[in-house]
């Protein structure tokens, strides 16, 4: 070949002078390597150039929808015992429900906060740095579960007949 200053130089193939065509007409080859040939291993050529990461394809609304939705049981069961939970410290502080809704209502927001962290976080690490692709958002619901059993747990430890109930379990054994 001949000076490759242009970078798509190095991927074309130089014709020969005059009407000497290397290539036929015809059908290419499709199915069974033929037997006088031995095949060939794949060769992945990768999804761009290295290092460019703008290159793994972005699913669409719906299927980033599906994905979101693979593991949102794990957030869903940590939201109820978190509700429960809440339910049970609101109504055993007798007072009005207006500061405990609110706080509820903020530990929502918490919890929503950190499952987008989670994502970003995610997204970070594993597509860009690691150039993996995600296949569901399971991470992130587990975090925000494990925060709202937490948060569901702290508010079990603020009523005092589940915490003489569980001094009692505990001194049984």
């Amino acid at each position: 070949m001949s000076e490759q200053r242009e970078p798509w130089a190095e991927r074309t193939v130089e014709m020969p002078p005059g009407d000497q065509n290397p290539f036929r007409r015809g059908r290419a080859q499709v199915g069974h390597a033929r037997s006088d040939q031995p095949a060939q291993p794949h060769v992945p050529t990768g999804t761009g150039w290295p290092g460019d990461t703008s290159a793994i394809p972005r699913p669409v609304f719906s299927e980033e929808l599906r994905l979101f939705r693979r593991g949102a049981g794990l957030m869903l069961m940590g939201a109820l015992f978190a509700f429960v939970c809440w339910g049970l410290w609101a109504i055993s502080d007798g007072g009005s429900l207006g500061t405990p809704v609110a706080l509820f209502v903020l530990t929502g927001l918490v919890a929503l906060g950190l499952y987008a962290l989670a994502r970003v976080v995610g997204r970070v690490v594993l597509e860009k740095q690691l150039g993996r692709v995600r296949r569901s958002a399971r991470g992130a619901h587990l975090v925000t579960a494990v925060f709202l059993a937490g948060v569901g747990l702290a508010y079990l430890r603020q009523i005092d007949w589940v915490v003489d109930a569980w001094s009692w379990f505990a001194g049984l054994f």
